[in-house]
């Protein structure tokens, strides 16, 4: 019998996806079903992975908490963002990854029957650890329009109340794209006070928008913000190194301290090899204009796929990677329409069950692994698709 604690956990639909469209071998298949992307880490972080494999001590445990150069640049690039200043050696710690970073946050800040809020729909990997941490969800419901995804700054601050324990909050989110401004952040602050809560802000993807401004971190818009708001960033989506697995989190001192104790107690280091090449794509001088371009390219390739899919229920992301399709217009259910797409368009998708209570009507395109010659015939393979029958 499964064990309680995951009981309300489903499984988060890309995995089973995924091995479908590998074990397929077609190289005629659009992989649009998983956050990878075909577009390479900075050049400075290649060369010091490959250095660092005969470095002595990149192959140890130690130190458990990062290395020294990866927790000053992740500091300061949060700095950077953020309009606060951070400490290295209490205020920043390393994880291996940022969704083992959100974990830890979890662990150390929500207490077991706590809520959280989530806008919805929002990654399942944030709702399943929120759940594994033993945290109840609150959901937000997110508005849909022509012009995307957005969400009423009072709504947000409303869903806080007694018994919560931390907002959770992406921007921009997975996989809707959706960006916070000012006026959310505003919202919020009042609310985390009165309420005593955490915020924690996954900022894995906050410089990928595709609006031109800079990324809109909650410290730099209300400063009051500071001592309540966690930071969780990555290198795996700005930075294209998802297979380094490595991330940063940044907190005022006296919780960074429990956050560390729980990444000792969990996954216990991150990967050696991978660190100086994380620190160095962080420090280096090109790093704003690396991104930039990236995001650039991934901007183009969300265009080409809404062109294609003009006359189909597509919602604009405001950055990210992703986009979602409302497969209710269609008259399908999101496995139905993944299925079909599969097996007569060659595009593979993941059904969004399990992203929050609206997911369930949604499938997820994601543009960030594909290049747009091969995108130009995604109307196509989308009429075929629909054209089957059951």
């Amino acid at each position: 019998m499964t064990v309680s604690r995951l009981r309300d956990i489903p499984g988060i639909g890309v995995d089973k996806v995924g091995d479908a469209a590998d074990a397929a071998h077609d190289p005629d298949l659009l992989r649009l079903e998983n956050l990878d992307t075909d577009l390479r880490p900075p050049a400075v972080a290649i060369e010091a992975t490959r250095a660092a494999v005969d470095g002595d001590d990149a192959n140890s445990y130690l130190p458990f908490q990062g290395h020294r150069s990866l927790l000053e640049a992740a500091a300061a690039h949060v700095g950077r963002i953020a309009g606060h200043a951070y400490d290295p050696a209490t205020e920043c710690v390393s994880v291996a990854g940022g969704l083992n970073g959100v974990f830890n946050v979890l662990l150390a800040t929500i207490e077991p029957g706590q809520e959280v809020v989530l806008c919805d729909p929002i990654y399942a990997g944030l709702v399943n650890r929120v759940r594994l941490a033993g945290g109840v969800t609150r959901f937000v419901p997110c508005d849909a329009s022509p012009e995307g995804w957005s969400v009423d700054p009072q709504r947000l601050a409303d869903a806080v109340g007694p018994d919560t324990g931390a907002v959770l909050m992406m921007g921009p989110a997975m996989p809707t794209g959706l960006v916070l401004g000012h006026e959310h952040w505003e919202a919020l602050a009042a609310a985390l006070e009165r309420h005593d809560a955490w915020l924690i802000y996954d900022a894995a993807m906050e410089r990928i928008r595709f609006d031109g401004h800079p990324p809109g971190h909650p410290v730099a818009a209300v400063p009051g913000l500071a001592q309540r708001t966690i930071t969780v960033g990555a290198a795996s989506k700005e930075l294209r190194m998802i297979g380094w697995r490595v991330g940063w989190v940044t907190a005022p001192a006296p919780i960074l301290a429990d956050i560390r104790l729980v990444g000792l107690t969990n996954v216990v280091c991150q990967v050696g090899i991978a660190q100086q090449a994380v620190a160095a794509a962080l420090a280096a001088p090109d790093a704003e204009a690396d991104v930039a371009a990236a995001t650039a390219v991934w901007r183009e390739r969300c265009e080409v796929i809404l062109d294609q899919l003009a006359d189909h229920p597509v919602v604009r992301p405001h950055g990210g990677w992703s986009l979602l399709v409302d497969t209710r217009p269609l008259g399908l259910s999101p496995e139905e329409l993944s299925r079909r797409l599969f097996v007569h368009g060659k595009v593979a998708a993941t059904p969004m069950n399990g992203w929050g209570p609206s997911g369930d009507h949604h499938l997820r395109l994601v543009f960030a692994n594909e290049p747009v010659e091969r995108l130009a015939d995604l109307g196509e393979r989308f009429q075929q698709a629909l054209s089957y029958g059951p």
